[in-house]
């Protein structure tokens, strides 16, 4: 292989990923997003519709000062967020229904729910 074939091919195959990178990060961008706050150690709001069959991005703020951990069995997902942090998780697309989630390090008070209409 030549230095200038070599050269083409890396060329090449920096683009495809560039354009992969590119695209991705466009259909990301695509999908509803729906805000999420912790506070006093409470998800506010502790119930969020959302569309049944869409993907969608939940955008949690930590706004209290000590970690806390996002955590639903029924939607397969947990991350610690913290203190003043900020997580996106995607979910779905989901069937109609309702799916808990809490917040691990406070279980007590960080509850909340997912509605899937």
């Amino acid at each position: 292989m030549t230095v200038r074939t070599a050269f083409l091919t890396i060329a090449a195959l920096a683009a495809g990923v560039a354009a992969a990178a590119t695209a991705s990060k466009a259909w990301a961008a695509d999908d509803p997003a729906y805000a999420l706050a912790i506070r006093s150690h409470r998800f506010s709001p502790a119930q969020i519709e959302i569309p049944a069959n869409t993907k969608v991005r939940l955008v949690i703020r930590n706004e209290d000062a000590t970690p806390e951990e996002f955590d639903s069995t029924q939607l397969r997902r947990e991350r610690v967020i913290p203190g003043g942090g900020e997580a996106t998780l995607y979910v779905g697309p989901l069937p109609a229904g309702s799916y808990e989630f809490l917040g691990e390090f406070h279980p007590d008070t960080a509850q909340g729910r997912l509605i899937v209409r």
